[in-house]
């Protein structure tokens, strides 16, 4: 489930406000013995005392700074006790999960399978979703800028190549490091392993760019790097001898060949497999989850029934490839995006959206505070205006003008804080969405986020399978594919079922044609034994 993690931070917080919240203690025990059953690492712990996941976000300051700790990609994980010590505002917790998934990072609780109720999970996929669309295109604005700088060769921005520094915003060769990448790229051509030149440099003390140690995956990014050779690239610009060459033409070319016939880069790694599942997919048989798992030397992943494997349950669930699950599960939501269900999804989006700012931040009381203080004014200037004007009442309705400006100032603050969510701008990101490309790996994840609660699969007894899935859009129906095993897809029929909370389902099912609207060799997974 998570074979990609290796390394995690976990984040606990504890508010003194509810004293029946776990410790930080606590929350560090749970989270420790999660991360030991799993085989993570805890490279560091960040915990925020006595601080409410609704105030002020910049009051939080270990939370901050896990956040931008994330940019170093030195952990792949955030384990929190609970989903709500992360974060207790859907807009803040949208937010900030955008910005760690930007670094590669997962948020995991270690106490929940599934975040939420649908409705909350249905505004922080749109939030997310909006993040993501808007952030594009912004970049596109932003890239315009940055090529009239590119055109003149300048920096901009973002990390430095070992060996440069910059300097009035051009490039320039640093005296002091520029010799280790001089080094390095030697070595290689010379016939050294990248194993050899990695311990050599640690054992002299040479840093990264970022200060670190060096790894072995340091010097795929060095060694591919043409700004070592004076090539400045920026999108689709492109100059040459438009920095200073650190390294000369021919020594580069070397290492170019070397790294091509050894078969792949120095510190190359596998491309990690995203398993959109995760969390939600249950075993029908003994209502365990299914994990996420591998098979190197067949090549193929695939989920398995946690119960059966860890737990011991006399449960016979057959592993389930992972493309013909996670296909199943995709292109039925693809058919969900009609402009009913967009529609549906906005007013939902609007109205959870309204009812987390009502109940999630300061602005409701201070509102309520902000109207008894007019009250108070408008009664006074009434008696004012009867003739009633005493010394005191005068000096009251200073005050109170004192009061109302900076509950005016309050309110602004606060109100700054939030995204009051327009209906017809979540209508138009759906459908930007709904255009998506279905082979994605970041779309299909979204698209899973926004509309599957879990998924529950069974193997049945005349070798037929059947996978029911459950969405976070309650109005709609729970549908059911039943499958036989090795058949053709015209085999394939749906059952339709009124939503249950049990991921077990029960009860009588309505079985009636319907069609499953795969892409040709997304078919023929359907006509294969899993």
């Amino acid at each position: 489930m998570y074979e990609e993690i290796k390394q995690v931070v976990l984040y606990v917080r504890y508010s003194s406000a509810n004293q029946t919240e776990q410790s930080i203690e606590g929350q560090v025990r749970v989270c420790s013995d999660f991360c030991q059953r799993h085989g993570f690492r805890i490279i560091e712990i960040y915990a925020d005392r006595a601080t409410s996941a609704s105030k002020d976000i910049e009051k939080r300051v270990e939370f901050l700074r896990m956040i931008k700790d994330a940019e170093k990609k030195n952990f792949q994980a955030v384990i929190v006790y609970k989903l709500d010590r992360f974060a207790r505002s859907r807009y803040d917790s949208a937010n900030y999960k955008y910005r760690l998934r930007k670094n590669g990072v997962q948020l995991i609780s270690a106490t929940e399978n599934i975040s939420n109720d649908p409705e909350g999970i249905i505004l922080e996929s749109v939030l997310e979703g909006m993040a993501e669309f808007y952030s594009a295109e912004l970049s596109q604005k932003i890239t315009r800028g940055l090529k009239e700088s590119a055109y003149k060769h300048n920096s901009i921005g973002g990390a430095i190549p070992l060996g440069y520094k910059s300097e009035g915003k051009k490039l320039v060769i640093d005296e002091e490091t520029a010799p280790i990448v001089r080094q390095a790229f030697e070595m290689y051509a010379e016939g050294h392993s990248v194993a050899d030149i990695c311990r050599l440099f640690n054992s002299r003390g040479y840093k990264t760019s970022k200060g670190t140690n060096f790894g072995k995956s340091s010097f795929s990014k060095m060694f591919h790097n043409e700004r070592y050779i004076g090539v400045y690239q920026f999108h689709d610009y492109r100059a040459e001898d438009a920095i200073p060459a650190i390294i000369d033409k021919k020594l580069f070319y070397q290492v170019q060949a070397r790294m091509k016939s050894s078969g792949k880069a120095p510190g190359q790694f596998k491309a990690r497999h995203i398993y959109l599942l995760s969390g939600k997919l249950y075993c029908g048989h003994c209502g365990s989850k299914m994990n996420a798992n591998s098979n190197g030397t067949a090549g193929y992943s695939y989920y398995e029934c946690y119960g059966k494997k860890n737990l011991h349950k006399d449960c016979h669930k057959r592993n389930l490839r992972k493309d013909f699950i996670e296909d199943i599960v995709i292109n039925d939501a693809m058919s969900l995006l009609t402009d009913e269900n967009i529609n549906q999804i906005a007013e939902v989006t609007i109205r959870t959206n309204l009812h987390d700012i009502e109940h999630c931040t300061d602005i409701p009381a201070i509102k309520d505070k902000l109207h008894e203080t007019k009250l108070s004014l408008s009664n006074i200037t009434k008696a004012i205006e009867n003739g009633l004007a005493p010394e005191t009442l005068v000096k009251r309705m200073v005050e109170l003008e004192k009061d109302k400006k900076a509950l005016e100032e309050e309110l602004k603050k606060e109100e700054k804080k939030v995204s009051y969510l327009d209906k017809e701008q979540v209508i138009f990101w759906l459908n930007q969405f709904k255009n998506g490309d279905i082979e994605d790996a970041d779309f299909r994840r979204q698209l899973i986020d926004l509309f599957v609660n879990h998924v529950t699969v069974w193997d049945e007894d005349d070798n037929h399978f059947k996978v029911t899935i459950a969405y976070n859009l309650t109005s709609l129906h729970e549908k059911t594919y039943h499958l036989k095993r090795g058949g053709r897809l015209s085999d394939l029929s749906s059952m339709h079922q009124d939503s249950v909370s049990n991921p077990i389902i029960q009860g009588t099912l309505l079985y009636h044609t319907t069609h499953c609207h795969l892409k040709p060799h997304q078919w023929r997974k359907f006509n294969q034994e899993v």
